[in-house]
């Protein structure tokens, strides 16, 4: 993912208002390797119900704000299997997020909901080293993380775009 700045990720909000998208709490942009990210994702501090996705659609930044599902709790799903990464190993850190769609129909209160990880660890799960059943040889572990790769990047903007679609 190609670094980003604050007034890109700002400017990039979909499904949010300007006041919503001022109001974000940003990660420490200096501190993100950005080479190993498909995404940038991270949750409010401030608000931990609220959550942020930004990625490249189109070849420009595209964020979304997300809410946790469970209002009371933000409660973690137990076993469940993130839609973006589609991580087997690492699910019991995964919650339903909702997003806002886009334009009127947002407006209006309808959402859209999927299973993410809660601390957007996506990018590390698909680079993952495969195991020994999955892969035996060097090629073909490179090919599996290629595919994984290709995968999260598929999910994720098919789900962002289907946010923007409403607009």
């Amino acid at each position: 993912m190609n670094p980003l700045t604050e007034k890109q990720i700002r400017t990039s909000f979909i499904n949010a208002s300007r006041g919503e998208a001022n109001r974000a709490v940003l990660p420490d942009l200096d501190e993100i390797a950005w080479d190993g990210l498909d995404y940038l994702g991270w949750q409010d501090p401030k608000s931990p119900l609220a959550a942020y996705a930004v990625l490249e659609l189109d070849g420009a930044p595209t964020g979304i704000l997300l809410r946790s599902g469970d209002a009371r709790t933000g409660r973690v799903r137990r076993q469940a299997m993130c839609a973006w990464c589609e991580d087997v190993i690492d699910t019991g850190d995964v919650v339903l997020y909702v997003a806002r769609r886009g334009g009127d129909s947002g407006r209006r209160g309808n959402t859209i909901g999927t299973l993410i990880c809660r601390q957007f660890a996506c990018s590390a799960n698909v680079r993952r080293t495969p195991t020994a059943v999955e892969a035996n040889d060097a090629a073909g572990r490179e090919l599996i993380v290629r595919r994984r790769i290709a995968g999260l990047r598929e999910r994720s903007e098919q789900f962002v775009r289907e946010i923007r679609s409403t607009r």
